[in-house]
């Protein structure tokens, strides 16, 4: 793994708009940063990436369907009791997920450690099946990067895939933020992937849907809402006012009511509870638990319940290295033990490694000046070279 500077194509800001990239810039700061690349050797993708991404997550599943039948890991992850029926229900069914996002530090040496996973509404999706795709395209057309060089991706084939299985039945309602420029891209892109599946599809907003007096959630055109994509959290919908009727509406969800299991950082001492000492495990406790004090005065300190790094604190020998602000932490916290991102020149990369329908298919990074990765973190595209001997790299800092 190294992090190789390279010139940015003089035309991507309209590249990016023209494809609706409309995102590549926050509040005036490059969000999109093509101006290096962190390359990778094959071996290190399949073996240290893809490889254990499928193993995470089928170490997620079995701790779902332990929750379903036991109601004290509902109760560890602070999930409402109104809501453990559905739950339990949606896993009984075999609801069907879509995505997900596992976000892991690694540094191209030693296994790589899950630090959180994204299980329900995960976005920069679009930046990763898509944008960084037709970077790779192009920088190896104008000699950017090596000729031979690849990408870990098939996440666009895999949602035109997964479409077809999930949606074959019904029409598809999309709904979310909208008027958030990165929530509405991300749903643009997939309502695009879902049409190119053969779907016919509605977006709307989420405070556009409606609840008939038979119960039945509704679009605005007072059309049933039988299967319904959400890029809203299920803890957010489980409080929001029409929570209540999550229950005996027949709407399917998607992420489906289960999700709300995996999308909590509550999994990450359970899952170290379930799987003590394996490689791509960090140890982590819940606060209030005495085993917590194994973890000694350096760790992660992070809400249940946390979106974009707000409010997590990094504590290194009792001192808080630094800490985040924000809404979060009414539920309680977990403690992981530190393990700080690897130092490239001065940025942290975060790596996030994709499943779409169960499947680890390809990866995004995000890199940051600050080793809290946050909402405006940059994307930086990837590449797999056959040999990692660019010029210009860097390599992690000790």
């Amino acid at each position: 793994m190294q992090r190789i500077a390279c010139p940015e194509r003089d035309d991507w800001r309209t590249t990016a708009e023209n494809a609706g990239f409309t995102f590549h810039t926050i509040d005036g700061e490059r969000y999109w940063d093509e101006r290096a690349y962190y390359a990778f050797t094959l071996d290190e993708i399949e073996r240290s990436i893809e490889a254990p991404t499928g193993e995470i997550d089928a170490m997620c599943l079995e701790l779902a369907g332990r929750a379903v039948r036991d109601e004290r890991y509902l109760r560890r992850l602070k999930i409402p009791e109104a809501f453990w029926d559905l739950i339990a229900a949606s896993w009984r069914r075999k609801n069907p997920s879509l995505y997900g996002r596992l976000d892991l530090t690694f540094d191209g040496s030693g296994p790589a450690k899950l630090l959180e996973y994204n299980a329900d509404t995960p976005t920069s999706i679009f930046e990763a099946a898509v944008f960084q795709w037709t970077w790779l395209e192009q920088a190896i057309a104008r000699n950017i990067i090596p000729k031979r060089a690849d990408q870990f991706n098939s996440i666009h084939d895999r949602l035109i895939e997964a479409w077809k299985r999930i949606g074959a039945t019904h029409p598809l309602h999309l709904t979310g933020l909208t008027g958030n420029p990165e929530d509405a891209g991300t749903l643009a892109y997939l309502e695009d992937t879902a049409a190119q599946a053969g779907l016919k599809t509605t977006l709307l907003d989420i405070e556009e849907i409606g609840l008939r007096d038979d119960g039945q959630f509704v679009d605005l055109d007072e059309r049933p809402i039988a299967l319904a994509f959400k890029l809203y959290p299920w803890e957010w919908m489980f409080h929001d006012a029409f929570g209540k009727n999550l229950s005996s509406a027949p709407t399917q969800w998607i992420e489906p009511p289960w999700k709300a299991i995996l999308s909590n950082k509550g999994i990450l001492p359970l899952l170290w509870e379930m799987f003590p000492n394996h490689p791509n495990l960090l140890p982590a406790y819940f606060e209030d638990d005495p085993q917590a004090a194994q973890l000694g005065t350096s760790f992660v300190r992070k809400p249940i319940y946390s979106r974009e790094g707000a409010n997590v604190e990094l504590v290194s020998a009792g001192v808080t290295l630094i800490a985040e602000q924000g809404p979060y932490g009414t539920e309680g916290f977990i403690r992981q033990a530190l393990a700080p991102l690897p130092n490239f020149s001065g940025q942290y990369p975060v790596l996030g490694s994709w499943l779409v329908d169960g499947t680890p298919c390809g990866l995004s990074i995000r890199e940051d000046e600050n080793p809290i990765t946050g909402n405006t973190s940059r994307f930086l595209p990837h590449a797999i070279l056959q040999r990692v001997d660019a010029v210009a790299l860097s390599t992690p800092s000790s």
